[in-house]
């Protein structure tokens, strides 16, 4: 019997076995929309393309009865930001800064006991920090005296779902710090520290780290208390700072496992699903990560896109625990090949990854650029995969 794309999706999530590969991407870029699809939305890419469908959505709204506000300064959410929370101790105000190659801006968040800056610069693919928000250590003292923490806007992912109904998997985002930070506890550290910096702090000074760890989970665990009753298919956590190409295995059990495995928790706590993103290595900890208790995993990515992920490998050892989602070379079956290679490429997926369900097919993270034919060749293949 043929399924709906949030069928089809949700089956492999749960661990079971689909009426055929599902096939779908993480998350599409602007600038890969307006450059090679003439600045279609997400829905009409996973209409044109034949893909099983995904709505990011990450809704925050404030407590007023905590003297919260939705931040003036903010204006309309950006892609995959949600609205920024304010209270009269916890003030955002930016500034755009002249620079000769990038959109370079100042965030200032003002509060009682000092202000906090930090720069963020751009280009037409991207956002990255130039400066980061933490400086000294004593910033954190005043980052957990007067920060906000969200609350899930319910009516609005409801609204959402219904909207989709069956056509789309419902997507969001663990709350990331305000204005650039990651859903992992680690992840969203190194964003305000500097990765660098952190990873050399947790020889120098592993209790401050701690410190600072335990203030940025606790927010997010108080956020996802708040989510109980929003028709959210599938919540994302982690990032690529966790992964061994940067830290070790035992920094990732101590610093990583530590903090997100208490934010699972809660996210199981309030109805909800979650899966783990690790773009980078993760052969060394897939037990590991397994061990969290997330309902999928991801990304899977292959050593050629400087991963070092094992598609066969990893479903002999978690594949009976956990989805695995990803495992797709975007760098090379999505450009400068043929629509053969890129078929014979998801059949290997298919073969190494896809028996007995429990696997979606996706590319390996985001994309920028890629040949949108050979997009098409893809999904047409996948669905073919039939179990």
């Amino acid at each position: 019997m043929s399924m709906s794309s949030k069928q089809r999706l949700l089956a492999a999530i749960q661990g079971g076995k689909p009426d055929r590969l599902p096939v779908t991407t993480h998350q599409l870029m602007p600038y890969f929309l307006n450059k090679h699809m003439g600045g279609i939305s997400n829905d009409e890419f996973f209409e044109q393309m034949g893909m099983d469908g995904i709505v990011w959505i990450v809704p925050h709204k404030p407590d007023e009865s905590r003297g919260e506000y939705c931040d003036p300064s903010q204006g309309e959410p950006g892609f995959l930001e949600s609205k920024r929370i304010s209270t009269d101790n916890w003030r955002i105000s930016s500034e755009e800064l002249e620079h000769p190659n990038y959109k370079t801006v100042r965030f200032t968040i003002t509060t009682p006991k000092g202000n906090l800056t930090t720069v963020l610069q751009s280009n037409e693919m991207t956002t990255w920090v130039s400066e980061h928000l933490i400086k000294e250590k004593t910033d954190i003292d005043i980052i957990a005296e007067f920060m906000t923490s969200p609350t899930c806007d319910i009516d609005e992912v409801n609204r959402t779902a219904q909207r989709y109904g069956d056509k789309a998997l419902i997507r969001g985002h663990i709350p990331c710090f305000d204005i650039f930070g990651q859903p992992g506890t680690w992840q969203d550290a190194c964003c305000l520290v500097g990765t660098e910096k952190m990873i050399m702090a947790t020889f120098d000074d592993p209790k401050w780290v701690h410190s600072l760890l335990k203030m940025l989970q606790q927010r997010k665990i108080d956020f996802m208390k708040t989510t109980k009753g929003a028709n959210y298919d599938i919540w994302e956590l982690g990032g690529g700072d966790a992964s061994t190409s940067v830290i070790s295995p035992d920094m990732f059990n101590e610093y990583v496992a530590g903090y997100d495995t208490g934010i699972i928790a809660a996210v199981h706590q309030a109805g909800q699903r979650v899966v783990y993103h690790t773009c980078g290595g993760m052969m060394p900890i897939l037990e590991d990560i397994a061990a969290m208790g997330p309902d999928a995993m991801e990304t899977f990515t292959p050593p050629d896109m400087g991963g070092d992920s094992d598609l066969a490998e990893a479903k002999k050892r978690i594949g009976s625990k956990v989805c695995m989602i990803g495992g797709w070379d975007q760098f090379h079956y999505f450009e400068d090949c043929t629509e053969e290679e890129t078929r014979r490429q998801v059949r290997n997926c298919f073969e190494q990854a896809g028996e007995g369900g429990g696997y979606i097919l996706s590319p390996s993270d985001h994309f920028f650029d890629a040949d949108v034919e050979l997009i098409k060749a893809f999904a047409d293949e996948a669905r073919k995969c039939v179990y």
